[in-house]
C-alpha cells in the first residue's frame, strides 16, 4: 500500500474514526482466499444485519473471544448453555438469532470440509470465477446492494445451509472480502487493490 496523505481520498462511507479508516485503508476490498477468515467475515457480515458497520467492528475482538478466533471446529462444539451465556455478553450483538446462526454456519463450514469439495475459499469464490469484478463506480449511490452474483452466492450458502446470508449480506461481504472492488474511482485504494494488467 502506498503512502497515505492526509489529502488521500476515500469512500464517501468511511468516517475519520482511526478503526473505520484502518479497516477502509487496509482490509475493504482486499482479496481474501483464506478459509478462516473468510468464515470470520461471512459471521460478521451476518452479524451487522440491521446495525452499521462501524458496530461490528468496535466489537470484533470480542466476537473473536467469544467464538474461539473463529474456528468452526470449536464453534460447533458450543453448547445451549453457551448460548445462554453469549445472550448476557455484551461484548457481542445479543441476538439469539445471530448467535445461534454462527453454531449452525460453522456446522455448514465443516460438513462442506468432511465432503471433501475443496476449500471453502473455492466454493465462496466460485460465483466470481475466481477473479475480482472491478466496478468503477464514481460515486457511492452507483454502488449496488446485491447483484445477480450475490444472489448466486446466497442461493448456494443457503443450500448449504448457512443463515443470514441473503443477497444484500452476501454483496456487502463481496465487498469486504475482495470479490469485488467497490472503492469509488476517486478513492486512492481503488487503483492500489485492482490487479494490475
Amino acid at each position: 500500500m502506498g503512502k497515505i496523505s492526509e489529502e488521500s481520498v476515500r469512500c464517501a462511507w468511511v468516517s475519520d474514526e482511526t478503526l473505520y479508516l484502518d479497516y477502509h485503508d487496509q482490509e475493504w476490498g482486499v482479496p481474501v482466499t483464506d478459509d478462516r477468515e473468510l468464515f470470520e467475515m461471512l459471521i460478521l457480515e451476518g452479524a451487522q444485519a440491521g446495525l452499521s458497520w462501524i458496530t461490528i467492528l468496535r466489537k470484533r475482538e470480542n466476537y473473536r473471544a467469544a467464538f474461539k478466533k473463529f474456528d468452526p471446529y470449536a464453534i460447533i462444539e458450543l453448547t445451549d448453555h453457551d448460548v445462554e451465556r453469549l445472550m448476557s455478553d455484551e461484548g457481542i450483538i445479543r441476538n439469539r438469532l445471530k448467535i445461534k446462526s454462527v453454531i449452525s454456519n460453522a456446522n455448514a463450514w465443516v460438513e462442506i470440509m468432511k465432503a471433501g469439495e475443496g476449500a471453502f475459499c473455492d466454493l465462496i469464490w466460485s460465483v466470481v470465477a475466481g477473479k475480482t469484478i472491478i466496478n468503477r463506480w464514481n460515486d457511492l449511490n452507483e454502488t449496488p446492494t446485491s447483484t445477480a452474483e450475490s444472489e448466486e452466492l446466497s442461493k448456494l450458502l443457503k443450500k448449504k445451509g448457512f443463515k443470514f446470508v441473503g443477497p444484500t449480506i452476501c454483496y456487502a461481504y463481496m465487498q469486504a472480502c475482495g470479490m469485488v472492488n467497490d472503492h469509488v474511482t476517486g478513492c486512492f485504494r481503488h487503483e492500489e487493490i485492482s490487479p494490475r494488467a
